[in-house]
């Protein structure tokens, strides 16, 4: 009787994922204790999810009558809305369990403790650590939820959403520091080794906002309103610093002397000035987006990700289920219409592989809702080119390992060059085609003739429908960036997004002096104006070394058309300020 009893509760619940075992460079670090605390968040079922899509293809799509009328949050929630059954069917699951949820349009969030979750979900959370640091994260490899539940929900994380969030910044050069601000002797040496031209407005081995602005043909000047923001996105502890975007604006950019930006911490995200933390990213985010934005206003978002990193007596373990993504994507949906900025750059991904499907189609999801409110959301595509290891995680297969979530197609993904006359493609740069998300119709035109190209070569390590990363690419090696008073030099397509990010701020700002909406989601737009990007057609992203499939490691090579290195090529914003403001000078 009791086996049977057993086997119909076993029949009655759902696996919503389940994971063949650790991943890859994690491992289990201790059992977690029964009272510990743990948050999570429940994606409920949307009811027009095809609608939302086609609705915001015809808002991002130029020519189609609906072309630049974006959603307000409430029309947008009109979409996403759960079913009433969907609801109460959750909540009350939850309220059963002694569970008191937050229900937020169609997300449900909870603090529980272990045990209790476990009991919810059918699972064991434990303690797990990634190679490369980062503190213990409550995680689990499989959880089930009730049949009657299942259907009513998409996902609930972070339960086997493992990945490792990092900035994309190229292990070939990451940060270098040459020599200290305030120190003069420094200064006039340092000024020798950054090997900054003697015009300034030329890109010689070291980038700056100026020779940017050169190489790209950046003579507009934009105007301020509270209706045009750029923003950026701060994660693991990372802070943007007063203090050297001061001193950068001093040598670099005098025009943007006395502007600064504000801080918005999300969930816990702190701004702390005197942080001993690495703030190489986050600056390198806020100089280089107003060096080439400047007056528009400047915005970062400070997002907590993680617990204490020291363990306590009475904390043993840092509380790791916080899960960053999430916790910005539903704040930024939240907020009032007025208080969105128009464009966001993100340096920050991982591998796409390590990251559970279901999950991968929420947030892109969420995605695709910020660009039908007028967000244009921009990514670094990473820097491993093909590849790291280039195995598959599920059989260790030779496979290329796209990124995400620079391989959500309602992202626009920008890989990273070098050199001028020509540009080329830097051997970092990464792209490819997604694992999750299918080619969508804007791109297959441009795509198309690259895929035939290259035939069968390497057709049996990557997936030929998915959606092609990246997009669009822009310099990305020897930034000149001031961190924690030093001159620094960082390379990476963490510094290709934040210049592709001003750009499209500035066409932001032409299209407000017109009365016309925000570009909002890029990606039609772009690739319905592939003559105003110089196309990229040598250098190469290269990966996969060490690989025993590919001994020579593998490589993206830069082609005329599209590319999974540099994408349509770099911008050339004369061009781009006509198709997106006809008639507004480039002055």
């Amino acid at each position: 009787m009791l086996l049977a009893l057993l086997l119909a509760a076993a029949a009655s619940a759902r696996v919503m994922d389940r994971l063949a075992g650790v991943p890859k460079d994690w491992s289990e670090v201790g059992t977690a204790a029964q009272k510990e605390p743990i948050s999570l968040y429940i994606a409920l079922r949307q009811q027009h999810t095809d609608a939302l899509e086609q609705a915001v293809l015809e808002i991002s799509t130029p020519g189609h009558p609906n072309y630049g009328m974006h959603m307000t949050r409430d029309e947008l929630r009109s979409y996403t809305a759960p079913s009433l059954d969907t609801t109460a069917t959750v909540t009350q699951w939850l309220v059963k369990h002694g569970i008191e949820p937050s229900v937020d349009n169609d997300w449900v969030s909870f603090t529980t403790t272990v045990g209790r979750a476990n009991e919810l979900l059918g699972t064991t959370f434990r303690w797990f650590e990634y190679a490369g640091g980062g503190g213990a994260k409550l995680r689990t490899l499989s959880y089930n939820v009730p049949d009657e539940v299942a259907a009513h929900i998409d996902l609930v994380q972070p339960t086997t959403r493992f990945g490792q969030l990092g900035a994309k910044k190229s292990p070939i050069f990451e940060m270098h520091r040459v020599g200290p601000v305030e120190d003069t002797t420094a200064t006039a040496t340092t000024k020798t080794n950054f090997a900054v031209s003697e015009d300034a407005a030329v890109c010689g081995s070291t980038i700056t906002p100026d020779c940017l602005k050169t190489l790209y043909n950046i003579n507009f000047t934009a105007s301020t309103s509270p209706a045009n923001k750029v923003a950026f996105a701060s994660y693991l502890e990372e802070y943007a610093r007063y203090s050297d975007l001061q001193s950068f604006e001093e040598r670099y950019v005098p025009r943007a002397k006395g502007q600064n930006f504000t801080v918005e911490k999300v969930n816990g995200g702190l701004d702390d000035q005197k942080s001993s933390s690495d703030s190489g990213e986050a600056n390198l985010d806020i100089q280089y987006i107003l060096g080439i934005s400047n007056p528009i206003p400047i915005l970062e978002y400070s997002t907590a990700g993680r617990g204490p990193l020291v363990p306590t007596k009475d904390q043993p373990r840092p509380p790791g289920s916080n899960e960053p993504y999430l916790e910005w994507l539903t704040y930024m949906l939240a907020q009032p219409d007025s208080a969105l900025p128009q464009t966001v750059s993100t340096s920050y991904g991982e591998e796409e592989q390590s990251i559970p499907r279901e999950y991968a189609l929420k947030t892109c999801n969420m995605f695709m809702q910020l660009g039908a409110r007028g967000v244009s959301v921009i990514f670094a595509s990473g820097d491993s080119g093909p590849g790291n290891s280039c195995v598959r995680n599920t059989n260790n297969a030779t496979f290329f390992e796209p990124t995400f979530p620079a391989g959500c197609p309602w992202v626009t993904s920008v890989g990273a060059t070098v050199g001028t006359n020509p540009e080329r493609a830097v051997s970092f740069s990464s792209g490819g085609f997604s694992l999750f998300h299918a080619q969508p119709k804007w791109q297959t035109t441009a795509v198309a003739p690259y895929l035939a190209k290259i035939g069968n070569t390497y057709s049996a390590y990557f997936n030929s429908s998915g959606r092609a990363i990246p997009d669009v690419s822009a310099q990305g090696s020897n930034f000149a960036v001031i961190d924690k008073g030093y001159f620094s030099l960082l390379s990476g397509t963490s510094a290709s997004a934040p210049v592709f990010a001003g750009i499209i701020a500035l066409l932001n700002s032409a299209r407000w002096t017109q009365g016309i909406a925000p570009l909002g989601f890029l990606n039609p737009w772009l690739y319905n104006n592939t003559a105003a990007f110089t196309d990229i057609t040598t250098g190469y992203g290269g990966g996969c070394y060490g690989n025993k499939d590919l001994r020579n490691g593998a490589r993206w090579n830069a082609t005329v058309g599209w590319d999974p290195v540099t994408g349509l090529g770099t911008p050339l914003f004369d061009k781009l300020l006509e198709a997106a403001a006809p008639g507004v000078p480039n002055a």
